[in-house]
């Protein structure tokens, strides 16, 4: 084979590298799902996720009352310094009509069970195995936590640590 035949070999296997490199740039961008982010207002999507004891807690289950949802993580530094936070507000506000619903996020029942003793957290824990609540919130920082109304409606998002005062005026703000 001559040099300007390898050459324009060369210059054709190269094109069409480029092209194919291209076209699936083109297709990741265009057929990705859209995924909807929840803001303020919007009706919070309902879910079914277990807890450690095997109940099933849905988000529906909760209409009519506040419900304090907090994704988290037991690696995550911010979460265990807010944990006896939300913890004590818990016990202060279930009888107000405040719920917590505490989602950890594709950890083992060991680690969840475990952490839950080491801080002596009686609000309900469940499991997200799958992410598919992650996915469904598009939570990206742990801890990440949406206040929900009585209607079901998203009050607030927060997405950093919360101090005990916030917590307590956050529920404040979802009781019914």
């Amino acid at each position: 084979m001559s040099k300007a035949n390898k050459k324009r070999s060369r210059l054709i296997f190269r094109g069409v590298v480029l092209l194919l490199l291209a076209a699936a740039i083109l297709f990741s961008i265009f057929s990705k799902d859209k995924v909807k982010v929840l803001a303020v207002g919007d009706k919070a999507p309902d879910f079914e996720l277990v807890d450690l004891e095997g109940n099933k807690h849905r988000l529906s289950d909760y209409a009519g009352e506040g419900v304090f949802l907090n994704f988290w993580g037991t690696w995550c530094p911010p979460c265990k310094r807010e944990m006896p936070y939300i913890e004590n507000q818990y016990k202060a506000f279930k009888e107000k009509g405040v719920h917590v619903l505490s989602v950890n996020i594709a950890e083992s029942n060991l680690k969840v069970d475990t952490f839950r003793d080491q801080y002596d957290l009686t609000f309900p824990i469940v499991i997200d195995k799958k992410k598919d609540v992650k996915e469904l919130f598009n939570i990206v920082p742990l801890p990440t936590t949406f206040l929900i109304d009585k209607d079901g409606r998203i009050k607030k998002v927060i997405t950093t640590e919360m101090t005990e005062d916030e917590i307590i005026s956050y529920m404040e703000s979802i009781q019914p």
